[in-house]
């Protein structure tokens, strides 16, 4: 107790010259900072002191008066907080933050960030700088720095690194090049069957009924591929497979008239339908749209169903691979800009009414 109660003297007799020589000013800020502490616990009596941004300012501006080594006995606060405080006030004051405006370059636009977005995603080995010229023709100027914040925004990586192609994409690509064939029977009023020979293109989905005949043979099937490969003249030099299931009516001969053009062969496991998948989807097709209708009298009326039904399937059936395009056509009809307009619909049946061409006739009514 003594030689705590000595020690406390001491220091405090040691502050006293320390006080006497300190500069007037210096004492007018202690201060008044010890007077507004005092006003913001009169004000705030109950829970945590909280400081206002008024208290805040008032001190900050009394710490420049104060020396730094006497920060942690006058203020109730620790240096760190008070010089954070400081730091707030100067950007407050040269930060600019009552303008207007953002500053800096003006905001993309967000059909443009969709534009971005989708020419990334629709072609995945694009860089930044292809799709900045991608842009640049299309009249929009953005820089590719500004394209990488935009992909990496939403998530999309660099070019190199992106993801591949998806199944569907990859598959699609490798439709282009593949044709299948399959026979199909059809089973005629008196009992007896005959078969037909199809082929189905998987890029455009176009059907061709090569022959119908009630006895197959190996020698016919050789001779429908020589008349499938007249009929298709050159566009059959841009394919590259061919889909075929293990029929022993596909002889080397008739592999040998693909091999001629360079077409490779692909044979299906046994009992596997679903590796010639689109060629037996057609099949059943055409079962449920035209022959389980109609009543096939003979070889040559069978012949007559399938290639009328062909003829429709190419020209005007749309189909869901295609974007609801028919096999033949090259780009989907325009969208009608007056539905107002009053035309005419022109309906042309098709085997005898079982299925129906509608187009519009260029005058209107």
């Amino acid at each position: 107790m003594i030689v705590s109660l000595v020690y406390r003297v001491t220091r405090m007799l040691l502050s006293v010259p320390a006080v006497l020589l300190r500069r007037q000013a210096v004492k007018d800020a202690e201060l008044l900072v010890l007077r507004h502490e005092n006003a913001v616990l009169r004000r705030q009596r109950v829970g945590p002191v909280r400081y206002e941004p008024g208290d805040r300012l008032w001190f900050a501006a009394l710490s420049s008066l104060i020396p730094r080594w006497r920060w942690v006995q006058v203020f109730p606060v620790i240096p760190g907080t008070l010089l954070g405080w400081q730091r707030w006030l100067v950007a407050r004051r040269w930060g600019y933050s009552d303008r207007g405006g953002k500053a800096g370059r003006p905001t993309t636009a967000t059909v443009v960030k969709e534009l971005v977005v989708w020419l990334a995603w629709e072609n995945p080995r694009w860089g930044c700088r292809r799709i900045q010229g991608e842009l640049a023709r299309l009249g929009y100027r953005l820089g590719a720095s500004r394209v990488w914040e935009i992909l990496t925004a939403a998530g999309i990586g660099p070019a190199p690194r992106r993801c591949g192609p998806t199944w569907r994409e990859f598959l699609t690509a490798q439709a282009e090049s593949t044709i299948a064939c399959d026979f199909v029977h059809i089973d005629l009023v008196d009992l007896r069957r005959v078969y037909a020979l199809i082929f189905l293109e998987h890029g455009t989905r176009r059907l061709h009924v090569s022959g119908v005949t009630a006895h197959p043979t190996a020698a016919w099937t050789v001779q429908q591929a020589r008349n499938l490969a007249v009929e298709m003249g050159v566009y059959l030099e841009s394919l590259r497979f061919l889909i075929r299931d293990q029929d022993v009516k596909y002889t080397e001969s008739f592999d040998a008239v693909f091999q001629a053009e360079d077409i490779e062969t692909v044979t299906t496991a046994p009992r596997a339908p679903r590796m010639n998948a689109h060629c037996e989807r057609v099949i059943g097709t055409l079962r449920r749209e035209a022959c389980d209708h109609v009543l096939v009298w003979n070889e040559a009326h069978a012949r007559h169903v399938l290639e009328s039904y062909a003829r429709h399937c190419n020209g005007h059936r749309p189909h869901q691979a295609r974007a609801q395009r028919p096999p033949l056509a090259e780009h989907q009809a325009a969208l009608l800009s007056d539905l107002n307009t009053t035309r005419r619909l022109c309906r042309t049946r098709v085997l005898g009414g079982l299925t129906s061409r509608d187009e519009f006739l260029n005058g209107t009514r």
